[in-house]
């Protein structure tokens, strides 16, 4: 068992978020590298990575916008910003909003798509008399 001093109240070990959020301990040393965390994860007095929720949210932000395809440079031109606090506001802002207007275009062509998928999968049914599709 670690001391308190090497393991603070309401911290998690790298291996703990990895878990906790779905990642491997190499995205999470990644994240940090690139530079994609607003502040680096505090250490013990072993050198061990220590995460605390703030980190864990900002952690699943990034998870976000690398799941809706924001690519990495956008994020660390974002944590940069937020890093750098006030003041930045418009800026980031204008990032994430260049970012959403990208998402809703590519949704917008994946429901064009899956119309397109459906209205097929109607005919076929149709023609072969098999019940109704379920939504």
């Amino acid at each position: 068992m670690t001391s308190t001093e090497e393991r603070p109240a309401a911290s998690l070990t790298i291996a703990e978020v990895a878990q906790r959020l779905g990642l491997s301990t190499h995205a999470l040393r990644y994240y940090e590298t690139e530079g994609l965390l607003v502040g680096a994860p505090s250490r013990t007095t072993t050198g061990r990575r220590r995460y605390g929720e703030d980190d864990l949210r900002w952690i699943v932000m990034v998870q976000r916008l690398r799941a809706t395809g924001m690519p990495v440079r956008e994020i660390r031109e974002y944590a940069e910003l937020v890093r750098a606090g006030a003041g930045t506001e418009r800026q980031r802002l204008a990032v994430l909003t260049a970012h959403r207007k990208r998402v809703l275009a590519q949704l917008d062509e994946v429901t064009a798509h899956l119309g397109a998928i459906t209205a097929k999968i109607d005919g076929y049914a149709a023609q072969l008399g098999a019940p109704e599709r379920p939504r």
